[in-house]
């Protein structure tokens, strides 16, 4: 199996509003995240590519577009955006768009991961 995977950076701001009054995390806040795609495939295309990078580059214009410098609560209409539902939401729409998606990870900091993988 051949593996890729390429990063994205975004800021955005999210709460927690299900946790405790008392929670950090309940009150407003935002992150540094860090996006990691990853495409997988039995066979290299013609190209000698799993996949072109610069084919991802639709993800790199929906995270600008949609999430960077927003409330991640407004944009993704939840009232829990975890970066474990962020890496589900990201990995749905990178695989209908790029079927080759195996899993996305989603950090909040440097020392913190969360991944989906079906």
């Amino acid at each position: 199996m051949f593996r890729i995977t390429k990063e994205f950076h975004f800021s955005a701001s999210h709460q927690l509003s299900r946790l405790p009054s008392d929670h950090q995390c309940a009150r407003l806040h935002g992150h540094n995240y860090v996006v990691v795609v990853e495409l997988a495939a039995k066979e290299l295309n013609a190209f000698g590519f799993v996949r072109d990078y610069h084919e991802l580059a639709p993800l790199k214009h929906y995270i600008d577009d949609h999430l960077d410098h927003r409330h991640l609560n407004d944009v993704l209409g939840h009232d829990a955006v975890t970066a474990e539902y962020l890496a589900k939401h990201l990995y749905d729409w990178c695989k209908e768009r790029l079927p080759e998606t195996v899993a996305v990870r989603v950090s909040e900091t440097p020392k913190t991961w969360a991944e989906y993988r079906p």
